[in-house]
């Protein structure tokens, strides 16, 4: 399983459920990598969708404790453990933080988009450079969009 992210230079990834940052390079990349494979999100990850819809072209997985919530589209798991299990060896953990959290120990890899900028966030990704069970694998060139930098950076398990 891999993860896919985007971060701040603090390691945040939204502020009141929504993202930092709205780069359209990111998002036609990530659009790339997960078409064709399943996603696996939270419950509030979905619910911040357009229309609360689950995306297309993809497997979607939720992972919720909340027994009632079961919107048509999407498999509904109720621990990491069910989520590990259901999702295929290639699918992608797509937030928000408390998912990643759990789902990070299944993982081997994690596509991050860096970003070089400091954003009020209330959520968080774990830093993967402070970890010593993760190392930086491939990083991208420094790109600028709408006056925002940022890198492509693959961090792999040790």
């Amino acid at each position: 399983m891999q993860a896919i992210v985007a971060v701040d230079q603090n390691w945040g990834i939204g502020c009141e459920g929504d993202l930092l940052f709205h780069i359209s390079a990111d998002m036609k990349r990530f659009r790339q990598m997960t078409t064709g494979h399943s996603v696996i999100m939270g419950r509030k990850t979905l619910l911040s969708f357009p229309g609360s819809k689950p995306l297309p072209k993809r497997r979607n997985i939720v992972l919720s404790r909340d027994m009632t919530f079961a919107p048509e589209g999407v498999d509904m798991v109720r621990s990491a453990e069910e989520a590990a299990q259901a999702a295929e060896a290639d699918a992608f953990c797509i937030g928000g933080g408390s998912v990643y959290r759990q789902m990070l120990p299944w993982c081997d890899r994690v596509y991050v988009t860096k970003v070089y900028a400091d954003a009020p966030a209330d959520t968080f990704f774990p830093d993967l450079d402070a970890d010593s069970h993760w190392k930086v694998a491939v990083e991208s060139e420094v790109m600028e969009e709408g006056g925002i930098r940022f890198q492509y950076i693959d961090y792999v398990r040790v």
